[in-house]
């Protein structure tokens, strides 16, 4: 987390994802994109940016910020480089991203789809972040929830949270551990229950 202060504070955000894929720009292949893809941005959405691997330009700055504040976004995060990091923090909008740059994206590189699956840059695993799936980032990080889960884990996450108040409390009392997550985490709803 970038914005609005590095890997520190409460910051959290949830909703919808509204994906945005870049290409290199000699890519040949990749459709073109008409506009903009910040004048486009639903509100109450999380726009999810991704930027081709190995990366050095940054593909969103600070006036990209003030257009998605202006369209009710509820933050943005970058599978890749962002640039103008104060100005976000000025603007107290959310910023998850892999890394900082200071050089535009335009020399290098050209949006070529909005709201299309994309993919997530990772080693350990393959993940692809599709229109309707909902994103999920506070200082620990971004998690992405299939479309399909969203409703159901509501359910799950509620049953979870309870337990760890529970084992809290335990724990607060002398209680072990390992005896609190046994008798509470026994009680945790499964996906496949729901």
């Amino acid at each position: 987390m970038w914005s609005p202060k590095r890997q520190e504070g409460p910051t959290k955000i949830v909703g919808p994802v509204y994906t945005v894929k870049y290409v290199r720009k000699d890519d040949g292949t990749a459709p073109e994109y008409q506009g903009h893809y910040i004048d486009t941005i639903p509100a109450h959405t999380i726009l999810f940016i991704s930027s081709p691997p190995h990366t050095l330009n940054a593909v969103y700055g600070g006036l990209m910020t003030l257009r998605a504040q202006h369209s009710n976004a509820l933050g943005t995060i970058v599978d890749g480089r962002v640039r103008d990091l104060q100005e976000h923090r000025d603007l107290g909008f959310p910023v998850f991203a892999r890394a900082v740059g200071t050089t535009a994206p335009q020399e290098l590189l050209r949006i070529s789809e909005v709201d299309v699956p994309v993919q997530l840059q990772s080693g350990e695993q393959e993940v692809t972040v599709c229109p309707g799936d909902y994103l999920i980032g506070d200082l620990d990080g971004v998690v992405c929830l299939p479309k399909g889960l969203a409703e159901r884990a509501v359910g799950l996450m509620g049953s979870q949270v309870r337990a760890d108040e529970l084992i809290k409390r335990d724990l607060k009392e002398g209680r072990p551990f390992a005896e609190s997550c046994r008798e509470h985490r026994a009680k945790v709803v499964k996906v496949e229950d729901l």
